[in-house]
Protein backbone atom coordinates (compact mmCIF):
# COMPACT_ATOMS: atom_id res chain seq x y z
CA UNK A 1 0.00 0.00 0.00
CA UNK A 2 1.14 3.56 -1.05
CA UNK A 3 2.03 5.83 2.05
CA UNK A 4 -1.05 8.41 2.02
CA UNK A 5 1.36 11.23 1.97
CA UNK A 6 3.02 9.48 -1.56
CA UNK A 7 3.01 11.74 -4.53
CA UNK A 8 0.14 10.72 -6.55
CA UNK A 9 2.40 10.44 -9.67
CA UNK A 10 4.71 7.87 -7.66
CA UNK A 11 1.55 5.77 -7.02
CA UNK A 12 0.52 5.37 -10.42
CA UNK A 13 4.53 4.46 -11.41
CA UNK A 14 4.16 1.94 -8.79
CA UNK A 15 1.41 0.72 -9.89
CA UNK A 16 2.19 0.40 -13.66
CA UNK A 17 5.34 -1.28 -11.81
CA UNK A 18 2.78 -4.44 -10.89
CA UNK A 19 2.20 -5.69 -13.81
CA UNK A 20 3.82 -8.31 -14.67
CA UNK A 21 4.62 -7.30 -18.70
CA UNK A 22 7.63 -9.93 -18.50
CA UNK A 23 8.66 -11.32 -21.27
CA UNK A 24 7.90 -14.13 -23.34
CA UNK A 25 4.42 -13.95 -21.75
CA UNK A 26 3.50 -10.34 -20.71
CA UNK A 27 0.03 -9.44 -18.91
CA UNK A 28 -0.14 -6.51 -21.83
CA UNK A 29 -4.52 -6.95 -20.72
CA UNK A 30 -3.44 -5.42 -17.02
CA UNK A 31 -1.18 -2.95 -18.29
CA UNK A 32 -3.41 -1.85 -21.17
CA UNK A 33 -6.32 -1.46 -18.91
CA UNK A 34 -4.03 0.71 -16.79
CA UNK A 35 -3.27 3.17 -19.53
CA UNK A 36 -6.81 3.26 -21.05
CA UNK A 37 -7.91 4.28 -17.16
CA UNK A 38 -4.45 6.72 -17.02
CA UNK A 39 -6.49 8.67 -20.48
CA UNK A 40 -9.44 8.37 -18.30
CA UNK A 41 -7.89 10.64 -15.80
CA UNK A 42 -6.46 13.22 -18.36
CA UNK A 43 -9.55 13.43 -20.24
CA UNK A 44 -7.91 12.35 -23.82
CA UNK A 45 -8.93 9.65 -25.99
CA UNK A 46 -7.17 6.61 -26.05
CA UNK A 47 -6.68 4.48 -29.57
CA UNK A 48 -5.79 0.79 -29.52
CA UNK A 49 -4.01 -0.98 -32.80
CA UNK A 50 -3.61 -4.39 -32.73
CA UNK A 51 -0.52 -5.09 -34.73
CA UNK A 52 -0.24 -8.72 -34.30
CA UNK A 53 -2.97 -11.03 -31.79
CA UNK A 54 -2.00 -10.49 -28.40
CA UNK A 55 0.01 -7.17 -29.65
CA UNK A 56 -1.56 -3.82 -29.24
CA UNK A 57 -0.41 -0.63 -29.61
CA UNK A 58 -2.22 1.89 -26.91
CA UNK A 59 -2.23 5.47 -27.97
CA UNK A 60 -3.28 8.48 -26.18
CA UNK A 61 -3.17 11.65 -27.51
CA UNK A 62 -3.85 15.32 -26.57
CA UNK A 63 -4.65 17.68 -29.85
CA UNK A 64 -2.93 20.63 -30.93
CA UNK A 65 -4.36 23.97 -31.59
CA UNK A 66 -3.16 23.59 -35.50
CA UNK A 67 -3.97 19.23 -35.84
CA UNK A 68 -2.68 20.05 -39.62
CA UNK A 69 0.90 20.11 -38.46
CA UNK A 70 3.06 17.17 -37.41
CA UNK A 71 3.10 15.54 -34.23
CA UNK A 72 5.04 14.90 -31.87
CA UNK A 73 5.34 11.38 -30.98
CA UNK A 74 6.56 10.51 -26.92
CA UNK A 75 7.13 6.47 -27.53
CA UNK A 76 7.75 3.70 -24.65
CA UNK A 77 7.52 0.04 -24.38
CA UNK A 78 5.10 -1.87 -22.13
CA UNK A 79 7.45 -5.22 -22.04
CA UNK A 80 10.28 -5.43 -19.58
CA UNK A 81 12.73 -8.54 -19.33
CA UNK A 82 12.67 -11.46 -17.03
CA UNK A 83 13.57 -11.76 -13.56
CA UNK A 84 15.71 -14.16 -11.42
CA UNK A 85 13.94 -13.29 -7.96
CA UNK A 86 16.47 -15.05 -6.05
CA UNK A 87 19.10 -12.32 -6.86
CA UNK A 88 16.44 -9.78 -5.59
CA UNK A 89 16.15 -7.97 -2.32
CA UNK A 90 12.77 -8.18 -2.67
CA UNK A 91 9.61 -9.26 -5.12
CA UNK A 92 10.47 -8.00 -8.80
CA UNK A 93 6.91 -6.72 -9.32
CA UNK A 94 6.48 -5.63 -5.80
CA UNK A 95 7.10 -2.09 -6.63
CA UNK A 96 8.34 -1.70 -2.82
CA UNK A 97 9.63 1.60 -1.95
CA UNK A 98 12.69 1.88 0.40
CA UNK A 99 13.32 3.83 3.56
CA UNK A 100 15.34 6.18 1.10
CA UNK A 101 12.96 6.52 -1.63
CA UNK A 102 14.45 3.89 -3.98
CA UNK A 103 11.72 1.97 -5.51
CA UNK A 104 12.68 -1.51 -6.33
CA UNK A 105 10.99 -3.40 -9.44
CA UNK A 106 11.92 -4.65 -12.63
CA UNK A 107 11.11 -1.86 -15.68
CA UNK A 108 11.96 1.18 -13.13
CA UNK A 109 14.68 2.13 -15.14
CA UNK A 110 13.54 0.52 -18.67
CA UNK A 111 11.29 2.36 -19.15
CA UNK A 112 8.48 2.13 -17.61
CA UNK A 113 9.33 5.24 -15.48
CA UNK A 114 9.46 7.15 -19.03
CA UNK A 115 5.77 6.28 -19.79
CA UNK A 116 4.16 7.00 -16.53
CA UNK A 117 6.83 10.75 -16.81
CA UNK A 118 5.17 11.59 -20.21
CA UNK A 119 1.61 10.91 -18.56
CA UNK A 120 2.08 12.80 -15.60
CA UNK A 121 4.02 15.99 -16.97
CA UNK A 122 0.95 15.93 -19.21
CA UNK A 123 -1.36 16.33 -16.05
CA UNK A 124 0.34 19.21 -14.61
CA UNK A 125 0.05 20.93 -18.22
CA UNK A 126 -3.70 20.34 -19.18
CA UNK A 127 -4.36 21.09 -15.15
CA UNK A 128 -2.75 24.45 -15.59
CA UNK A 129 -4.84 25.06 -19.09
CA UNK A 130 -1.61 24.65 -21.38
CA UNK A 131 -2.38 24.52 -24.57
CA UNK A 132 0.14 23.16 -27.30
CA UNK A 133 0.61 24.40 -31.04
CA UNK A 134 1.51 20.38 -32.22
CA UNK A 135 -0.74 17.44 -31.63
CA UNK A 136 1.49 15.49 -29.01
CA UNK A 137 0.50 10.99 -29.31
CA UNK A 138 2.12 9.01 -26.14
CA UNK A 139 2.67 5.92 -27.75
CA UNK A 140 3.09 2.89 -25.76
CA UNK A 141 4.20 -0.49 -27.42
CA UNK A 142 4.88 -4.30 -27.02
CA UNK A 143 7.16 -6.96 -28.09
CA UNK A 144 10.72 -3.89 -27.68
CA UNK A 145 12.38 -6.38 -25.22
CA UNK A 146 12.35 -8.95 -27.96
CA UNK A 147 13.43 -6.85 -30.77
CA UNK A 148 10.42 -4.96 -31.90
CA UNK A 149 9.00 -6.85 -34.58
CA UNK A 150 5.64 -7.71 -33.77
CA UNK A 151 5.71 -4.12 -32.09
CA UNK A 152 6.42 -1.27 -33.43
CA UNK A 153 8.21 -2.57 -36.57
CA UNK A 154 4.53 -3.53 -37.51
CA UNK A 155 3.00 -0.51 -36.22
CA UNK A 156 5.24 1.65 -38.88
CA UNK A 157 3.80 -0.20 -41.61
CA UNK A 158 0.09 0.79 -40.09
CA UNK A 159 -2.43 3.53 -41.53
CA UNK A 160 -2.93 4.46 -38.32
CA UNK A 161 0.76 5.17 -37.74
CA UNK A 162 0.52 7.14 -40.83
CA UNK A 163 -2.35 8.84 -39.55
CA UNK A 164 -0.29 10.19 -36.80
CA UNK A 165 1.23 12.53 -38.96
CA UNK A 166 4.98 12.33 -37.27
CA UNK A 167 7.62 14.59 -37.23
CA UNK A 168 9.24 13.93 -34.32
CA UNK A 169 10.00 11.91 -31.20
CA UNK A 170 11.10 11.05 -27.99
CA UNK A 171 12.02 7.29 -26.84
CA UNK A 172 13.99 5.60 -23.95
CA UNK A 173 17.86 6.25 -23.30
CA UNK A 174 19.77 5.05 -19.98
CA UNK A 175 20.58 6.42 -16.53
CA UNK A 176 23.54 8.80 -16.16
CA UNK A 177 25.37 7.91 -12.49
CA UNK A 178 26.75 11.58 -12.72
CA UNK A 179 25.00 14.76 -12.17
CA UNK A 180 24.53 14.89 -16.12
CA UNK A 181 21.82 13.70 -17.83
CA UNK A 182 22.32 11.06 -21.47
CA UNK A 183 21.29 11.96 -24.81
CA UNK A 184 20.88 9.78 -27.25
CA UNK A 185 20.83 10.51 -31.26
CA UNK A 186 21.56 7.77 -32.93
CA UNK A 187 22.37 4.03 -31.87
CA UNK A 188 24.31 0.86 -33.22
CA UNK A 189 23.11 -1.50 -35.55
CA UNK A 190 22.17 -4.85 -34.51
CA UNK A 191 23.45 -7.90 -36.15
CA UNK A 192 22.95 -11.93 -35.62
CA UNK A 193 24.62 -14.44 -37.37
CA UNK A 194 24.60 -17.88 -37.43
CA UNK A 195 27.32 -20.00 -38.33
CA UNK A 196 27.08 -22.78 -39.27
CA UNK A 197 30.14 -25.74 -38.68
CA UNK A 198 30.25 -29.44 -40.31
CA UNK A 199 32.30 -31.89 -40.17
CA UNK A 200 32.92 -35.76 -40.02
CA UNK A 201 30.55 -38.07 -37.56
CA UNK A 202 31.75 -40.98 -36.29
CA UNK A 203 31.71 -42.29 -32.41
CA UNK A 204 32.62 -40.66 -30.03
CA UNK A 205 35.15 -43.53 -28.80
CA UNK A 206 37.60 -43.10 -31.73
CA UNK A 207 39.40 -39.81 -32.93
CA UNK A 208 37.50 -38.34 -35.39
CA UNK A 209 38.97 -36.39 -38.17
CA UNK A 210 37.67 -33.00 -39.42
CA UNK A 211 35.01 -32.82 -37.07
CA UNK A 212 32.59 -29.76 -36.50
CA UNK A 213 34.18 -29.38 -33.36
CA UNK A 214 37.59 -28.70 -34.42
CA UNK A 215 36.14 -25.93 -36.95
CA UNK A 216 34.12 -24.29 -34.84
CA UNK A 217 36.89 -24.04 -32.07
CA UNK A 218 38.83 -22.47 -34.85
CA UNK A 219 35.46 -19.99 -35.57
CA UNK A 220 35.21 -19.01 -32.11
CA UNK A 221 39.03 -18.13 -31.68
CA UNK A 222 38.86 -15.62 -34.77
CA UNK A 223 35.60 -14.15 -33.65
CA UNK A 224 36.95 -13.46 -29.60
CA UNK A 225 39.59 -12.05 -30.86
CA UNK A 226 38.30 -9.66 -33.04
CA UNK A 227 36.58 -8.91 -29.54
CA UNK A 228 39.24 -8.48 -27.64
CA UNK A 229 40.97 -5.93 -30.69
CA UNK A 230 37.29 -4.32 -30.10
CA UNK A 231 37.25 -3.75 -26.27
CA UNK A 232 41.14 -2.24 -26.38
CA UNK A 233 39.32 0.87 -27.63
CA UNK A 234 36.86 1.30 -24.70
CA UNK A 235 40.11 3.12 -22.54
CA UNK A 236 39.79 6.11 -25.31
CA UNK A 237 36.47 5.74 -26.83
CA UNK A 238 32.85 5.56 -25.87
CA UNK A 239 30.55 1.72 -25.87
CA UNK A 240 28.46 3.19 -28.74
CA UNK A 241 30.93 4.13 -31.07
CA UNK A 242 32.72 0.75 -31.53
CA UNK A 243 31.66 -2.61 -32.38
CA UNK A 244 30.80 -5.23 -29.79
CA UNK A 245 30.72 -9.20 -30.88
CA UNK A 246 29.91 -11.86 -28.39
CA UNK A 247 28.73 -15.29 -28.72
CA UNK A 248 25.23 -16.05 -27.54
CA UNK A 249 24.08 -19.37 -28.45
CA UNK A 250 25.69 -22.92 -29.02
CA UNK A 251 23.88 -25.81 -30.06
CA UNK A 252 24.17 -29.13 -32.27
CA UNK A 253 24.69 -33.02 -31.34
CA UNK A 254 21.79 -35.77 -31.04
CA UNK A 255 23.66 -38.12 -28.66
CA UNK A 256 26.84 -38.03 -25.52
CA UNK A 257 28.77 -40.74 -27.95
CA UNK A 258 28.07 -39.62 -31.44
CA UNK A 259 30.55 -36.88 -32.64
CA UNK A 260 28.18 -34.34 -33.94
CA UNK A 261 27.50 -33.61 -37.78
CA UNK A 262 26.97 -30.11 -37.51
CA UNK A 263 27.36 -27.46 -34.30
CA UNK A 264 25.35 -23.43 -34.36
CA UNK A 265 27.05 -20.60 -33.14
CA UNK A 266 24.95 -17.54 -33.12
CA UNK A 267 26.86 -14.56 -32.88
CA UNK A 268 25.42 -11.06 -31.52
CA UNK A 269 27.39 -8.42 -33.18
CA UNK A 270 26.62 -4.47 -33.01
CA UNK A 271 27.84 -2.25 -35.65
CA UNK A 272 28.79 1.15 -34.60
CA UNK A 273 27.09 4.38 -37.43
CA UNK A 274 31.03 5.28 -37.97
CA UNK A 275 32.01 2.25 -39.36
CA UNK A 276 30.76 1.18 -42.31
CA UNK A 277 28.85 -2.08 -43.21
CA UNK A 278 31.14 -3.22 -45.61
CA UNK A 279 34.00 -3.38 -43.26
CA UNK A 280 32.30 -5.32 -40.63
CA UNK A 281 30.89 -8.07 -43.65
CA UNK A 282 34.23 -8.00 -44.81
CA UNK A 283 35.43 -9.07 -41.03
CA UNK A 284 32.93 -11.28 -40.96
CA UNK A 285 33.60 -13.70 -43.79
CA UNK A 286 37.32 -13.53 -42.84
CA UNK A 287 36.32 -14.67 -39.46
CA UNK A 288 33.93 -17.40 -40.67
CA UNK A 289 36.86 -18.53 -43.43
CA UNK A 290 39.15 -19.31 -40.43
CA UNK A 291 36.96 -22.09 -39.82
CA UNK A 292 37.55 -23.84 -42.82
CA UNK A 293 36.06 -26.09 -45.62
CA UNK A 294 31.95 -26.78 -44.52
CA UNK A 295 31.71 -23.81 -42.44
CA UNK A 296 28.96 -21.08 -43.63
CA UNK A 297 27.06 -18.27 -42.02
CA UNK A 298 23.29 -17.20 -42.17
CA UNK A 299 22.00 -14.09 -41.43
CA UNK A 300 19.74 -13.62 -38.41
CA UNK A 301 19.16 -10.05 -38.25
CA UNK A 302 20.94 -7.10 -40.08
CA UNK A 303 19.83 -4.01 -38.95
CA UNK A 304 21.12 -0.16 -40.17
CA UNK A 305 22.72 2.72 -38.37
CA UNK A 306 20.43 5.66 -38.41
CA UNK A 307 21.30 8.91 -36.55
CA UNK A 308 19.46 12.17 -35.87
CA UNK A 309 21.66 15.76 -36.84
CA UNK A 310 22.37 17.51 -33.62
CA UNK A 311 22.73 20.61 -35.47
CA UNK A 312 21.59 24.21 -35.34
CA UNK A 313 19.33 23.64 -38.31
CA UNK A 314 17.55 21.03 -36.52
CA UNK A 315 14.68 23.13 -35.28
CA UNK A 316 13.44 20.14 -33.13
CA UNK A 317 16.99 19.67 -31.16
CA UNK A 318 17.18 23.53 -30.61
CA UNK A 319 13.99 23.52 -28.56
CA UNK A 320 14.73 20.48 -26.65
CA UNK A 321 18.21 21.28 -25.93
CA UNK A 322 16.57 25.18 -25.08
CA UNK A 323 14.63 23.82 -22.57
CA UNK A 324 17.03 21.81 -21.15
CA UNK A 325 19.08 24.80 -20.34
CA UNK A 326 16.06 26.58 -18.76
CA UNK A 327 15.63 23.14 -16.11
CA UNK A 328 19.33 23.06 -15.94
CA UNK A 329 19.84 19.70 -17.37
CA UNK A 330 23.56 19.00 -18.67
CA UNK A 331 23.73 17.01 -21.61
CA UNK A 332 26.06 13.96 -22.28
CA UNK A 333 25.78 13.03 -26.72
CA UNK A 334 25.87 9.51 -27.38
CA UNK A 335 25.33 6.77 -29.24
CA UNK A 336 22.73 4.51 -27.73
CA UNK A 337 24.86 1.04 -27.51
CA UNK A 338 21.75 -1.12 -27.77
CA UNK A 339 19.04 -1.10 -29.86
CA UNK A 340 15.63 0.44 -28.81
CA UNK A 341 12.11 1.44 -31.39
CA UNK A 342 14.01 4.31 -32.12
CA UNK A 343 15.93 2.31 -35.42
CA UNK A 344 12.24 1.71 -36.70
CA UNK A 345 11.39 5.47 -36.62
CA UNK A 346 14.87 6.82 -37.93
CA UNK A 347 14.67 4.54 -40.86
CA UNK A 348 11.42 6.53 -41.61
CA UNK A 349 13.74 9.78 -41.75
CA UNK A 350 11.65 11.20 -39.11
CA UNK A 351 14.02 12.79 -36.47
CA UNK A 352 14.05 10.56 -32.75
CA UNK A 353 15.73 11.21 -29.82
CA UNK A 354 16.69 8.68 -26.94
CA UNK A 355 15.66 10.43 -23.47
CA UNK A 356 15.57 8.94 -19.83
CA UNK A 357 15.58 11.87 -17.44
CA UNK A 358 17.68 9.70 -14.88
CA UNK A 359 20.42 11.15 -13.46
CA UNK A 360 22.95 10.70 -10.17
CA UNK A 361 21.43 6.36 -10.46
CA UNK A 362 23.81 3.64 -11.18
CA UNK A 363 22.93 2.01 -14.88
CA UNK A 364 20.89 -1.38 -13.79
CA UNK A 365 18.53 -2.12 -17.19
CA UNK A 366 18.42 -5.88 -17.47
CA UNK A 367 20.28 -6.05 -13.90
CA UNK A 368 19.27 -7.45 -10.36
CA UNK A 369 17.34 -4.93 -7.76
CA UNK A 370 16.43 -2.45 -10.95
CA UNK A 371 15.96 0.76 -8.72
CA UNK A 372 14.68 4.81 -9.27
CA UNK A 373 14.43 6.98 -6.64
CA UNK A 374 11.35 8.80 -6.31
CA UNK A 375 12.81 12.06 -6.32
CA UNK A 376 14.79 11.34 -9.26
CA UNK A 377 11.66 10.28 -10.88
CA UNK A 378 9.72 13.26 -9.40
CA UNK A 379 12.29 15.22 -11.03
CA UNK A 380 12.21 13.58 -14.33
CA UNK A 381 8.36 15.01 -15.00
CA UNK A 382 9.09 18.00 -14.24
CA UNK A 383 11.96 18.02 -16.95
CA UNK A 384 9.35 16.72 -19.50
CA UNK A 385 6.76 19.52 -18.24
CA UNK A 386 9.24 21.87 -19.96
CA UNK A 387 10.55 19.89 -22.60
CA UNK A 388 6.99 18.79 -23.99
CA UNK A 389 5.63 22.58 -24.61
CA UNK A 390 9.24 23.20 -26.22
CA UNK A 391 8.92 20.56 -29.18
CA UNK A 392 5.42 20.92 -29.37
CA UNK A 393 5.58 24.49 -29.83
CA UNK A 394 8.22 24.61 -32.74
CA UNK A 395 6.56 26.51 -35.49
Amino acid sequence: MAQESENPAVTNFREYLRFKTVEPDPDYDGANSFLKRMAGELGLPVQCVEVHPGKTIVIITWEGTDPSLKSIVLNSHIDVVPVFPEHWICDPFEAKKLENGDIVARGTQDMKCVGIQYIEAIRRLIKKGVRLLRTVHMTFVPDEEIGGFLGMQLFVKTPEFKALNMGFGLDEGLANPTDKFTLFYGERATWWIDVVCTGDPGHALMFVENTAADKARRVMDAFLDFRNEEKKRLKTEKLGDIQTVNLTRMSGGVANNVVPIELRLRFDLRLSPWQTPEYLEKKIEEMVAAGGDGVSFEWIRKGVCYTTPLEDSNAWWMAFKKACDEEKVELEKEIFPAATDSCYIRALGIPCLGFSPINNTKILLHDHNEFLNENVFLRGIAIYESIIPAIANVQ
